[in-house]
């Protein structure tokens, strides 16, 4: 996965499990791109308002397989987790919005930002041939785990409570 980041990549400093998960500790997460656009279904939405909360990002693309596969596991995740301070937003990629809203309808309860020139999975170094990718970020709007193929709840969920269960660094 290294070969994917740009000049060896901040991924250098964080751990990699056996099972590609890619894991941050708290001194070593970087910054989280800027994360902000239009809604799938009208409005704008931007990773600030956010701010506190983990906010758990999900590419994704209405093409996509796995795409299917995991999305009732997210939306599991999202259930479960989302009294604790846990934000989910998907990030719809190369996709036409109805394609992207039909595909949400029933499956989702999170918002989605349309993305179908991929600019924001770019800056997250998730390439469109690499989704779908889940990437966890902290309260404190940084990459704390990112996860590049489809995510079961029992694995995505104890990620998820244990960064919700970090106290945001002193500013």
């Amino acid at each position: 996965m290294a070969g994917c980041t740009r000049d060896g990549g901040w991924e250098q400093d964080c751990d990699t499990t056996p099972d590609g998960v890619i894991e941050c500790a708290p001194d070593d997460r970087p910054a989280a791109p800027e994360v902000a656009g239009e809604l799938l279904d009208s409005g704008r939405y931007d990773v600030i308002q956010d701010r506190g909360q983990v906010v758990v990002v999900n590419f994704w693309g209405s093409w996509c397989a796995p795409c299917r596969a995991e999305a009732a596991d997210l939306e599991g995740t999202y259930q479960a987790t989302k009294d604790s301070g846990v934000r989910f937003l998907g990030i719809n990629i190369q996709d036409a919005r109805d394609k992207a809203i039909a595909f949400e309808e029933g499956r989702v309860s999170y918002p989605s930002l349309f993305d179908p020139a991929s600019r924001l999975a770019l800056a997250f170094d998730v390439p469109p041939n690499t989704i779908p990718a889940t990437v966890v970020l902290d309260r404190d709007g940084r990459i704390a785990v990112v996860i590049r193929k489809a995510v079961r709840q029992e694995t995505l969920e104890p990620i998820v409570a244990r960064i919700a269960a970090e106290r945001p660094r002193d500013r």
